[in-house]
């Protein structure tokens, strides 16, 4: 039998507040264990908790960006369980009337999925294992979190990963919060389960916790589904369990039986009143929503003219799409500026976390005077790219590096004569070429780069070479 993959993801979003929701102790990352808490966010008795203006907006903001309803009235909650990291024994969440409900986050297919609710609430601390003993770190017990809930509305590990990577992306946009997966400022737990293809009956659900990265995300999905499908062809119950994955051995395992919400005992948060928003406070924060990711990237294709590829590439990062803009605005030429940038620049850069943070040693209006002297036909492509990679490097303008020789170029005449020099000097090359072999052509521009010192358009250069190929 066939068996349908239905999912639907439950992420964790620390909010980048400077500060927890309930305490003024700092949210930073790091720092020596247990230096980071107050008898608040430790849950010392008579300590009264007292909620974070700022928490509120940004849980807001993401609701509004991911097309929710607002709550204008919405309230906390005790969830009662009992466990080393939460010092109190309860969390204080939101059950019975979250911030956010009803929304929608749109795939590249443009497939809705379903947000059934965002609510806001406080981190558990944290347990280290070492040296076979366990240690408690409450530095980032308290810290703001938003619990966003989807719908089952995932039917493939694909889809989950895509919603999990523009999920981080859109939180990133709204600055909401920076979706660390390594630092643990971004974790989902992935609930699945399996159905008779054509059914409409839900399976039993397992959920893999604290799922860090989308690729591990989606190689937990696959693995699990595949052990559901197994129970279910020899006849056997898929248990409702929680599930533990382990990335060296790509497979999950049970950790726990699945507590549902009975087993919280949820009841009103006594020490925190209601959360009242005004009307016009809400249509401010959606006045005030940045383009979102998906938005950008169709507009780059449509009206920049950009690749898909380049588009997605440049998106994937805000800081660099606010560069790539800038750039923009100062003239430059929206193509020549996005391969520079997602050629050159990020090679340079390497990392994801450098590409993220996307720290220059130049200005974008000193990017886009190097853009706008090759887009001018005052510089060719490679002398650009070797120019942008000497201001990577050293900082400043561009023409702190160009010389005379590097403006003057190869005149169209002189370019045609190494071009016919190039064909008849490789007639091994143009056979191959002209037997099928795309990559052959490649021998001929590196014979015109070297003959020309590198300062040769091989844009032109390849349609004077293929002109010449065809006289033959």
């Amino acid at each position: 039998m066939k068996y349908s993959f239905v999912c639907g993801i439950e992420t964790h979003v620390e909010l980048a507040t400077a500060t927890k929701v309930f305490c003024g102790c700092s949210t930073a990352f790091g720092g020596k264990p247990n230096t980071r808490c107050c008898p608040v966010c430790t849950g010392q008795p008579g300590a009264l908790p007292v909620l974070n203006k700022r928490a509120v907006e940004f849980a807001v903001r993401a609701g509004l960006a991911l097309n929710c309803k607002i709550n204008y009235l919405s309230a906390f909650d005790r969830k009662n369980y009992s466990y080393p990291d939460l010092p109190k024994a309860y969390q204080i969440s939101q059950y019975a009337l979250p911030l956010c409900r009803d929304g929608w986050l749109e795939l590249e297919s443009g497939k809705r999925i379903g947000i059934e609710r965002i609510h806001l609430e406080e981190d558990a601390g944290k347990l280290v294992h070492e040296r076979g003993s366990t240690f408690i770190d409450y530095n980032r017990g308290g810290v703001p979190l938003i619990e966003i809930v989807s719908k089952p509305d995932l039917a493939s590990p694909d889809e989950a990963r895509e919603y999990i990577e523009k999920l981080q992306l859109i939180m990133r946009y709204t600055g909401v919060s920076d979706c660390k997966m390594q630092e643990g400022s971004m974790r989902c737990d992935v609930n699945i389960s399996a159905r008779p293809e054509g059914s409409e009956l839900l399976g039993t659900r397992t959920e893999i916790k604290n799922m860090n990265s989308p690729a591990f995300a989606e190689r937990a999905m696959n693995f699990e589904f595949g052990r559901q499908c197994e129970l279910l062809e020899r006849g056997e119950r898929v248990e409702q369990a929680t599930m533990r994955y382990d990335e060296n051995t790509g497979e999950t395992t049970v950790m726990r039986t699945k507590e549902d919400a009975d087993d919280y005992r949820y009841f009103p948060e006594p020490d925190i009143p209601p959360v009242v928003l005004e009307r016009e406070y809400v249509e401010g924060l959606k006045e005030g929503l940045c383009e979102l990711p998906l938005a950008k990237m169709r507009r780059y294709i449509q009206v920049l003219a950009l690749s898909e590829q380049t588009a997605r590439l440049i998106t994937k990062y805000p800081k660099a799409c606010e560069f790539f803009e800038s750039a923009l605005k100062c003239g430059a030429g929206a193509k020549r500026c996005a391969n520079l940038i997602t050629g050159t620049v990020f090679a340079f850069l390497e990392s994801e976390e450098n590409k993220e943070k996307f720290s220059l040693k130049f200005s974008a209006d000193e990017f886009a005077e190097l853009a706008m002297l090759a887009d001018g036909g005052k510089i060719n492509d490679t002398v650009a790219r070797a120019t942008l990679q000497k201001m990577l490097s050293g900082g400043g303008s561009a023409k702190t590096y160009l010389s005379g020789e590097d403006m003057r170029g190869v005149d169209e005449g002189e370019l045609e004569e190494v071009c016919r020099r190039a064909v008849g000097q490789n007639p091994q090359a143009v056979a191959d070429y002209l037997a099928g072999k795309q990559k052959a052509i490649s021998a001929l521009f590196g014979y015109v780069k070297r003959a020309t010192a590198g300062k040769a358009d091989i844009r032109l250069a390849e349609q004077i070479i293929l002109k010449i190929i065809g006289e033959k």
